[in-house]
This record gives structure tokens, sequence and C-alpha cells, in this order.
């Protein structure tokens, strides 16, 4: 009997052992043959600490669409106008110079006219403030005594001409002898204060075209770089331009003085050259007087 209780203990443990792990064998995946239950085992992730963090992406360089093969294009270092007039090419070059000479030209006249004309016209001034208390031509010239001015050589001329005429000539051709020399005296103090204000016409009028014939040169120079290099990269073409722009900007400099400068002295030539007529008209009187005294005392001797 108690085998035969130990036997039916034995089977009700077996078959209790059996009913409570056939879910969980269910729920286990089968192994493959031959494959451990280790190796079926799913591996651990690796902590957040140790895995790397993203790195952006690296982000290379524009590179010129020419070839690397190309050749090196000079640049200056910086874009100022020494360093591009130095970079710059020797017809360039000549143009931007002889553009600098024209303006020392034109600011050396400057100077030079204005000291003339001040001094002429202050000199003029006074010295037909000393004839205006004169009654004949002598003491106009003892006034003047000598000095170098318009009206010295007016009053000169006016003299010499009642001496070549003689006592017989008329009074109208010894006025009309003398004003053509007062004409004379006039147009040459014309051309004196003239001179040089032809240099200033043709600068203000040729100096922007030849700094445009410069800037045609370099444009077109950069054209050809960028065509030998290969590529249209702005650093590459705007060297070429700001030099060839810069002949432009010298011619200009040039110009625009030298017109300002011939305007001035036009002006300024006209009004001295009024100062001129008024001396010849004053020594016009003065001649007029001496020749209405000579003819008075020519009448008294022949009344007596």
């Amino acid at each position: 009997m108690k085998s035969r209780h130990r036997c039916v203990a034995g089977a009700v443990a077996s078959a209790l052992f059996v009913l409570l792990a056939a879910p969980a064998m269910a729920q286990t995946p089968a192994s493959p043959p031959g494959v451990s239950a280790s190796e079926t085992l799913p591996a651990r992730p690796a902590p957040a600490e140790s895995a790397p963090q993203p790195q952006p992406p690296a982000v290379r360089p524009l590179q010129e669409s020419g070839p690397s093969s190309s050749p090196a294009v000079r640049q200056p270092h910086d874009l100022s106008p020494w360093t591009m007039f130095l970079a710059a090419d020797v017809v360039v070059k000549v143009v931007m110079v002889s553009l600098a000479f024209a303006s020392l030209v034109t600011w050396t006249i400057f100077f030079a006219k204005t000291l003339q004309l001040s001094r002429a016209q202050a000199r003029l001034r006074r010295a037909l403030a000393r004839v205006a208390e004169a009654r004949t031509l002598s003491e106009a010239q003892k006034a003047l005594d000598g000095r170098p001015t318009a009206l010295t050589a007016l009053v000169r001329a006016a003299l010499h001409e009642v001496r070549l005429s003689g006592e017989s000539a008329s009074d109208a051709g010894i006025k009309e002898r003398s004003a053509s020399r007062f004409t004379e005296i006039a147009r040459a103090e014309a051309r004196s204060m003239r001179f040089g204000m032809a240099m200033l016409a043709t600068i203000g009028a040729t100096s922007p075209f030849v700094g445009l014939f410069g800037t045609v040169w370099g444009i077109m120079n950069s054209f050809i770089g960028i065509s030998k290099a290969q590529t249209t990269n702005l650093a590459v073409v705007a060297p070429g331009i700001a030099e060839a722009l810069l002949a432009t900007a010298i011619g200009l400099i040039a110009a625009i003085p030298a017109v300002i400068v011939y305007n001035h002295f036009s002006r300024a030539t006209k009004a001295y050259l009024e100062y001129v007529g008024r001396s010849s008209g004053a020594v016009g009187r003065l001649l007029s007087r001496d020749l209405d005294r000579s003819r008075d005392r020519l009448l008294a001797r022949a009344a007596e």
C-alpha cells in the first residue's frame, strides 16, 4: 500500500510540474539546434554616458570653379590707391602719372595767376588814384614815377605819339593814332593775363577722356586675366577693375579743378581789363586837354 501511495504521489507531482512548466516553455522561443542558451540571450545596451555624441558635418570651403592647376592671380594685399597704382598695368600707370602731372600744372597756374592778377590789379588801382588830379600828360608821367603798370605804358604811348606827330598834325589824327596805340597795349595786357588759361581749358576738357582710356584698358586686362585664370570669382576680378576705375577718378580730380580755375580767371581777367579800359580813357582825356591847350597857344601866337 505504501509503495502504491508513493507511486500515486510521484505521478501527481510530475503532473503538477508539467502543468506549471508548460506556460513558461511556451513563452520562451525555442533556440535553434546547436546553439547554446547563452548565445540566444539578448545583448545588454551600452550605458548612455559612454555613447559618442553626434558631431555636426564639417563645412568644406568653397572652391573655385576652375581647375586646381590654374595659374595663381597676383593680388594686392589691400586696395589702397598707392597699392592699386603699383599693381596696375604699365599703360594705366602712364595714364595716372600724366593726369597727376596735369593736376600739378593746374595748381601751379592757379597760384601763379592769382599772384599775377592780384598784383597787377592793385598796382593799376593805385596808379589811377595818383593820376586822378593830374592836368597834363607830363604831370601824370611824373606822378607815376616809372612804375611798371598798364597806365604808365599808355601815358608813354600818348606822349610818344604827340612828339612824332609834331605841331602841324591835326588833333583828330593824333587822337586816332593814340587810340590805336592804346588798343595794342590793352590787347598785350589781355594776352599777358590770359597766358596759361588755354592749358587749363585743355586739361579740363581732355582729362576725363584720358582717365576713361586708362579705365577701358584696365578693364580689358581684367577680362584677359579672367580668361587665363578660368574663374569668375569676384576676388580675382575686383582688384583689376578697381585699378582701372582709379584712372577715371584721377582724371576727374585733374579736370574738375581745371574747369573751376579757368572760370575764376576768366572773371578775374575781365575785371582787370576793365581797369585797363578806365586807364585808357583817363589817358585819352589828358591827351585831349593837352591838344586843346596846344591849339589855344597856337591861336594866341597867330593873333599876336
